[in-house]
């Protein structure tokens, strides 16, 4: 096999790219957005929390060992990308207050003994800014990586792939894949990574929408992603370079892609500014929507057949999961 063929530029459809050309296949990849830095894929949007330990709550086993995996996995990428600093191992935290300690209990008792509970006292060694009464819970091993600039780096450093931009993959079969203005690809193997662009061959897909807002925090010492537990949500804030604080809300079960509402921002802002006081003063840079592909289970799909091969379904875990799919789907192909 030596011509791939496929149809999708998000980091399941990147990373597939630079994995096959880094070992001597030719690659041509094909996605509607503008070139590689335009926003479409919902990877662009996500908030990059590798998260196996806390995602217990929802998913099977055998997702959970396929995040694991990837922790394991994302460092190697990110060295052999020549930009170590993209991913980071430090763990991370679960929160609750008081008032909520119930609820954040029955969620706790889904993970098992994972989860290692925090004082007062180490709380504050490891985040002096959060407020002081959170009860805390401390996720050794977890980690985040910063999805734009992995997205970026995938894409510049795949040696010798053709990337078609501005074009749509509109009927995909074994080793032909047919574009919005008329041209076939033949290649020996075409591999479909299109999300919610697959919904005509997936009648099953849905989208799941997840919104996020961005905050500039200059002065706020903050490390280490964090969850929310709450009786009715779950937010999460996310550090990032620059004095950025991304806060968002996991899943809303609506494929609707309007601008953030105004009740999701305030549940949003005033469960981040509960959680770090500090950020009465942040400024807002900016706010947007996004839609994760999900089947019915929750659970990723992987569908081979000679000629042609399907990735979907990731829902919230693309880039929790992306390696370890990649891995287990191109066992036989590389």
């Amino acid at each position: 096999m030596t011509n791939v063929a496929i149809a999708g530029a998000g980091v399941m459809g990147r990373l597939l790219a630079w994995q096959l050309a880094r070992a001597g296949h030719h690659v041509c990849v094909v996605d509607p957005a503008a070139g590689p830095a335009q926003p479409g894929a919902a990877a662009f949007s996500a908030a990059g929390m590798l998260s196996p330990l806390a995602e217990r709550e929802h998913a099977e086993p055998d997702v959970v060992a396929l995040g694991w995996r990837s922790l394991a996995l994302w460092p190697e990428i990110a060295a052999a990308l020549g930009q170590p600093g993209l991913v980071k191992t430090e763990g991370s935290l679960l929160l609750a207050h008081g008032n909520d300690l119930g609820a954040a209990q029955r969620v706790l008792a889904r993970l098992d003994d994972g989860p290692e509970p925090l004082n007062r006292a180490a709380l504050q060694v490891l985040e002096p800014a959060l407020a002081p009464d959170l009860k805390a819970w401390w996720l050794p091993g977890e980690g985040q990586l910063l999805p734009r600039e992995l997205l970026l780096a995938l894409a510049e450093q795949a040696p010798g792939v053709d990337w078609l931009w501005g074009r749509r993959a509109v009927a995909i079969q074994p080793k032909v894949l047919e574009l919005d203005d008329g041209r076939r690809l033949d290649a020996d193997l075409v591999i479909d990574t299109r999300g919610l662009g697959a919904k005509p061959d997936m009648p099953t897909l849905r989208g799941v929408r997840g919104e996020i807002l961005w905050l500039h925090a200059p002065g706020v010492v903050f490390n280490r992603p964090v969850r929310l537990l709450h009786p009715r949500h779950r937010v999460y804030l996310v550090p990032r370079p620059g004095d950025v604080i991304v806060v968002g809300a996991s899943e809303v079960e609506s494929e609707d892609r309007s601008p953030v509402s105004l009740r999701s921002a305030v549940e949003l802002m005033a469960a981040a500014h509960s959680v770090l006081p500090a950020l009465a003063e942040a400024r807002i840079v900016h706010m947007e929507t996004n839609l994760r592909p999900a089947l019915p289970d929750h659970r990723p799909r992987i569908d081979q057949k000679p000629g042609l091969l399907r990735i979907n379904g990731l829902f919230r875990h693309g880039w929790l999961l992306a390696p370890a799919l990649a891995e287990k789907a191109l066992q036989h192909h590389v």
